[in-house]
């Protein structure tokens, strides 16, 4: 079974199945990375709590086929950290209560 989050070209991509859920019809994310952690948090704009908790930077939920999978542009989030750029899966877990989906990128 391959993994639902995968990263790619420096964009995290996310699968279909994953963004309706959490998503729904927002086309924006907020994403931050907390290093303590080695998480790349990603969360829907609609989430207050995350903006009060966090320093987050918002991203463009971009379209890559019909099924609905999505990407969001990371590049810059990856060399502001020194983060791993090399294509990969990644492990993650979606905390379904606060929408939230943490990727671990270390």
């Amino acid at each position: 079974m391959s993994s639902k989050i995968s990263l790619k070209t420096s964009h995290i991509y996310l699968d279909h199945e994953l963004i309706a859920p959490i998503f729904g019809e927002s086309l924006y994310a907020y994403v931050t990375y907390v290093e303590e952690q080695g998480h790349i948090l990603i969360t829907p704009v609609t989430s207050q709590w995350f903006v009060k908790m966090y320093k987050p930077t918002q991203f463009l939920l971009k379209s890559r086929n019909l099924k609905g999978d999505k990407t969001l542009a990371v590049r810059e989030l990856l060399i502001d950290n020194d983060l791993d750029m090399s294509d990969r899966e990644l492990d993650y877990e979606i905390i379904e209560k606060t929408q939230l989906i943490k990727v671990a990128i270390t």
